[in-house]
């Protein structure tokens, strides 16, 4: 057992969550779910809590209604390889309700904040070059999505 788990707290849509995370992230799967008792008023035999890996983090899904809402001050980082995996995810995660934001991030369509991003960005931007970095800054800085060749164009100058 891990000693620190993600709880994230769920409008009463934690199947549709671990549906939709679960198809999103390959190296995914179900680990525990528990129901509300049968003749629990308004919520019998819906889902309560369910527990998910994703890329080997355990997350648990709570079913506990619209008093709490995501906001970007937390949000999940995917550091990917390559162009096809920046797109995969950034089309993944914002489709069906979510939005695009700025610098690599977006929000998912319950509202949870990702940042999708190089593997290569944390070297160009801190290359030894300062005036290198600055050109890759100021490039990811008007992107929604990343797009490694025109991080790779502003490092050459």
């Amino acid at each position: 057992m891990k000693k620190i788990r993600i709880c994230l707290w769920l409008d009463h849509n934690v199947q549709e969550a671990i549906d939709f995370y679960t198809s999103v992230f390959k190296n995914s799967k179900v680990l525990n779910v528990s129901h509300y008792p049968k003749d629990a008023p308004g919520f019998g035999g819906e889902i309560l809590v369910a527990d998910i890996e994703i890329e080997n983090q355990q997350f648990m899904l709570l079913n506990a209604g619209p008093m709490f809402k995501f906001n970007e001050s937390v949000s999940f980082s995917i550091e990917a390889n390559t162009q096809d995996e920046i797109d995969y995810y950034w089309n993944s995660l914002t489709a069906n309700g979510g939005e695009e934001s700025r610098c690599g991030w977006l929000k998912d369509r319950f509202g949870l904040s990702w940042q999708v991003s190089p593997a290569i960005l944390g070297q160009l931007m801190q290359d030894k070059d300062a005036q290198k970095a600055a050109r890759v800054m100021n490039a990811m800085m008007q992107m929604d999505k990343i797009i490694i060749k025109d991080l790779e164009e502003a490092a050459k100058g």
